[in-house]
């Protein structure tokens, strides 16, 4: 839902350093791999209830999840660049909640729940982008991407703030599962009217 705005925002220094690091030759890709390892390495921590190395852990992976896109935009994107970006995204999410529920097996229930939902809106998500490209529907609200990005009330802005909740206020995991997984699903419900919209002839 906020992704857009803050694209706005957050665009132009990321995108400062991207083309800095994209002219010394670092790869995009090499980015998004290494910040995708060191996100999961938030699991183990949550396991552990080490709350505040998983939310360093996690905001060092949106960090790389954001420099790639700028060293892409810079050096060039492409497909693979694209395809890794977006599956590792929704791997390392599931993978948060996964390591919640190690740490907290009564709960594992709301995790499930969680993860559930997030299925609910990554296929609507990628659903969506499939029969957008074969129909050559593109977009740059989000900015430029290698699929159509489709928006939601649930995004990456929103789904990082339950993240950082979640680390912050372990705790009220339950109710930010459930406020959250009711959100995602309402997300979904909206991408699939959309598409019923936009795909119908």
């Amino acid at each position: 839902m906020f992704d857009a705005a803050l694209r706005r925002v957050i665009d132009p220094p990321l995108n400062a350093v991207g083309r800095q690091l994209a002219r010394i030759g670092v790869p995009a890709d090499a980015v998004t791999v290494a910040g995708f390892a060191i996100g999961l390495g938030a699991v183990p921590a949550l396991a552990a209830q080490q709350y505040g190395l998983a939310l360093l852990l996690i905001v060092v992976n949106r960090l790389a999840d954001g420099l790639d896109g700028a060293i892409a935009r810079a050096a060039g994107p492409s497909d693979l660049g694209g395809y890794l970006d977006i599956v590792l995204d929704f791997i390392f999410y599931s993978a948060v909640i996964f390591g919640v529920a190690l740490g907290r097996p009564e709960e594992a229930v709301f995790a499930a729940f969680l993860i559930f939902s997030f299925v609910g809106t990554g296929a609507s998500f990628l659903a969506y982008a499939i029969i957008a490209a074969k129909r050559g529907v593109t977009t740059e609200t989000r900015g430029r991407k290698s699929i159509f990005y489709l928006g939601g009330l649930t995004e990456g802005a929103e789904t990082i703030a339950c993240l950082v909740a979640i680390c912050m206020f372990p705790g009220y995991f339950t109710w930010i599962a459930g406020i959250f997984g009711a959100l995602c699903w309402l997300t979904t419900a909206s991408r699939i009217a959309q598409a019923v919209v936009s795909f119908r002839i």
